[in-house]
């Protein structure tokens, strides 16, 4: 007996169902992340009501809180800290982009190969090896009051700012050089190999080959040197420079109420935490935190 032709379903639609074991599945999988995240939640809450309760509950907190969280104070500071963090913000950007070109130029200086790049090698690994040795203030001293004394022509009259970006770019640079040196010698030789075949130079295989490849394996690393860049960038106060720091410390002196520092810090964090957020999820996508998770 001939059986009749089943029906076909149209493309796009499927009639299947997950079975009711499935169904249960999934349903003790949805009350299990339910159950800890009100787990988490409770517990968190708690532990914040414990350590509030201990440190209000304190002799000491009514001197603490006047001293470092007035209100009244933190209103009057927060204009000119807030003018002075802009004045940061645009210091960072200019310093990341010139961070990227030197480092990158470093970088690519110390993986050129053959005997007659030698003195390239040599100066950008000594570069390295310099500016990251010495410490960032003082950099930031040698060159914020140190340039100026020479009394150069066309060269002690810059804006002090630019000492403390130059001091920045210098230091972040080296550190900068190593992580694009780390990508790029990431890069199996195979692949430098495979693009010289295909009758590409080696200036084109660097450019077209091995640099996307190298640049994305050390985003988020670069992505943390960035981060560390914008807190730092803080420190061109120490020259005189009216940032964000440099404001709250003006506040501070009329009548020595840190409240201004606790401004400055808090926005800082402001700051710093979305760009580390965005840090690890650039590393979640690209597998660097596995499949276990990664930070919190």
């Amino acid at each position: 007996m001939a059986r009749a032709p089943q029906s076909i379903a149209p493309a796009g639609r499927t009639d299947w169902q997950p079975s009711p074991l499935q169904r249960q599945r999934l349903a003790y999988r949805r009350g299990r992340t339910i159950r800890s995240a009100v787990t988490a939640a409770l517990s968190t809450l708690v532990l914040l009501a414990v350590v509030i309760g201990a440190v209000t509950s304190s002799p000491g907190w009514p001197r603490v809180q006047e001293t470092f969280f007035n209100w009244d104070k933190a209103k009057e500071s927060f204009p000119a800290v807030a003018a002075g963090l802009w004045l940061n913000i645009r210091v960072m950007l200019v310093c990341a982009v010139a961070v990227v070109i030197l480092g990158l130029a470093l970088a690519i200086l110390r993986t050129l190969r053959g005997p007659v790049f030698f003195p390239l090698r040599m100066f950008a690994a000594a570069y390295t090896d310099l500016f990251r040795g010495l410490p960032l203030i003082l950099v930031l001293l040698l060159l914020g009051f140190g340039v100026p004394a020479l009394s150069l022509a066309g060269v002690s009259f810059q804006p002090v700012v630019v000492y403390g970006g130059a001091a920045l770019v210098l230091t972040y640079s080296a550190y900068v050089a190593e992580v694009f040196r780390a990508g790029i010698e990431s890069v199996h030789p195979s692949q430098r190999a495979a693009a010289r075949s295909l009758g590409l130079s080696n200036a084109q295989a660097l450019r077209y080959v091995v640099l996307p490849q190298a640049v994305r394996r050390v985003l988020p690393p670069l992505l943390n040197d960035f981060v560390s860049l914008q807190k730092d960038s803080g420190l061109i106060s120490i020259l005189g420079v009216v940032d964000a720091i440099r404001a709250a410390q003006i506040s501070t002196a009329t009548d020595f109420n840190y409240t201004p520092y606790i401004v400055a810090g808090f926005l800082f964090v402001c700051l710093t935490i979305p760009l580390t957020r965005l840090t690890d999820w650039v590393a979640r996508r690209q597998g660097w935190y596995g499949v276990g998770g990664g930070a919190v």
